[in-house]
This record gives C-alpha cells, sequence and structure tokens, in this order.
C-alpha cells in the first residue's frame, strides 16, 4: 500500500483501468442478450451502428425516437416495408434515409429488428391451444368478426399471425382491455340512406366527398356524402370490452395460447406454469 502511494502514476493507471472495466460491465448489461441465430449477429452490428443512438440498444425507444421493439404499428409492418423506411426514411420526421446501406444489410437489419421485438424467441404460453381454437369460434365468439387462417369473419383484423412478437401477458391485456380507439378503416358508423335504409359497420375509407362503406353483412357501400340522409359516426369499438367477465381465466388463457400458436413462430412456444405468467 506504501508503495502505491508513492506513485501516483501508477495508481492514476490502476483507477483508468477499473474506471473502463466498470463503464464496460454497465454497457454490457444494457445490451440484450445475443441472437441465437448468427445470421442475425451482422443486424446487431448495424442496428448498433446506425439505430441504437436513436432507438436504444434494446430498441424500446428514447427521447430521440419511437419504441420500436414494442410499439404495434412498427411490429406489424411486413419485412419489405420496414427495409423500405430503412432505406429511404420517412419525409417530414426524424427518421433519416440509410443509404449506405447495402440490400444485404438492411435485411439482415431487419431480422435482428424482428429478433428485437421477440420473433424467433421463446413464447410463454400458459393455457391449452385447442381449447383456445374452441373458445375463438365459440364461446369467444372471436370468429364473428376476425379470421384465423382462412376461417372466420371479415369485420375485424385478420389474426392469423397477430402474436408473432408479442408476449402472452401483452395478448392477455390487448384482449381484456377497456377502451379502444378503433384504427382507420374499423371505425364504426350508421348511414341512412336517401331511400331510408339504415347501414350499420365500418367505414373502410373516406375523403371530404365521398365514404367507401362495408356493412355487417359483408356488403360494400360507396357513396356521396351529400346524398345521405343522416351520417352517425360511432365511438365505440366492435370489439368487447367484457371479455374479463365471459370468459373465465382458465379460457383467456387458451385463447391466448391458441393465437401464440397459430403465428410463424409456434414453434418456440413452451408450455408454462400459472404463476409465471401471472408475473411475466
Amino acid at each position: 500500500m506504501t508503495r502505491l502511494c508513492q506513485n501516483p502514476r501508477s495508481a492514476s493507471a490502476s483507477l483508468l483501468l477499473l474506471l473502463v472495466f466498470s463503464i464496460g460491465v454497465s454497457l454490457a448489461k444494457q445490451k440484450p442478450s445475443k441472437p441465437a441465430s448468427l445470421g442475425a449477429v451482422g443486424g446487431r452490428n448495424a442496428y448498433n451502428d446506425s439505430c441504437a443512438g436513436c432507438h436504444g440498444l434494446d430498441g424500446r425507444g428514447s427521447d430521440k425516437a419511437v419504441n420500436i421493439a414494442e410499439g404495434s404499428e412498427v411490429q406489424h409492418l411486413s419485412d419489405a416495408e420496414l427495409s423500405t423506411v430503412i432505406a429511404k426514411g420517412v419525409p417530414g420526421t426524424g427518421m433519416p434515409a440509410f443509404r449506405n446501406l447495402s440490400p444485404k444489410q438492411i435485411g439482415e437489419l431487419v431480422r435482428y429488428l424482428r429478433w428485437l421485438q421477440g420473433k424467433g424467441q421463446q413464447q410463454a404460453t400458459a393455457g391449452d391451444a385447442q381449447g383456445g381454437r374452441e373458445t375463438f369460434f365459440g364461446k369467444g365468439e372471436c370468429s364473428g368478426c376476425h379470421m384465423i387462417s382462412g376461417q372466420g369473419g371479415f369485420l375485424g383484423p385478420d389474426l392469423s399471425s397477430y402474436a408473432a412478437g408479442f408476449s402472452a401477458k401483452a395478448i392477455r391485456d390487448e384482449i381484456v382491455r377497456p377502451r379502444r380507439n378503433p384504427a382507420l378503416g374499423y371505425r364504426r358508423a350508421v348511414l341512412t340512406t336517401p331511400e331510408g335504409e339504415r347501414l350499420e359497420g365500418l367505414i373502410r375509407n373516406e375523403d371530404n366527398f365521398s365514404v367507401q362503406f362495408q356493412a355487417k353483412d359483408g356488403s360494400f357501400h360507396f357513396l356521396q356524402k351529400a346524398r345521405l340522409a343522416k351520417f352517425e359516426r360511432l365511438e365505440t369499438s366492435l370489439m368487447p370490452t367484457d371479455f374479463g367477465e365471459r370468459l373465465t381465466p382458465q379460457e383467456m388463457d387458451d385463447l391466448v395460447s391458441f393465437l401464440i400458436s397459430v403465428c410463424p413462430d409456434a414453434g418456440n412456444t413452451r408450455p408454462l406454469h400459472k404463476k409465471e405468467y401471472e408475473d411475466e
């Protein structure tokens, strides 16, 4: 100890080494674990170089950019759409165009982003997928609006790949959410034609002068707004808000498991004990 105190240069070097080591440990804790697929390594490097500065090392955003790991709008973009955003940017926003990246690099970057979103990782499920299928097409009445693998309704979004990138808890929370703001193309309305016919359904598209409307029976109507006797917009979603009361906890677990089982990453599911599911 006496020698160390008598050699300030050596002490400074030791302190500097300790500081560098501490920073390295801190940064390592912030990084997401290594992707299981070696093909994602190039994407990880490209992400860390080009994206992490704004979107964060884990993709969950910062004060500079949005959460692209958990945000549903980003998760539901196709790989082609994500590639276009990376290559061309988003005009009018802080998202620049990365023209220096080759198509191969962009492809690897997209694959790594999917990994950050949860694709390729094990999904946690607590229920029985077959029981969930029965709930989807039966008691839950989900198939009245939603389609799974070509079967079901057409008024709501196709859920065949909905679960990809979401945890079981996130899917469950979405099902029982008490209030929703319907997305464009799924907003409800009641239209009354000049002849007095009353149509209830969804506004699929509209502009200042016309509306493209799909009634509950599936029929499409292209109408001029000025000719309508009444145009009543409904703020509520077609999605029920009482699933927490309508379905038992086991039926809810089964339904979540079914939604996960039909997505492209179904092979990565694993059984999960009830308590682990609740604490997830």
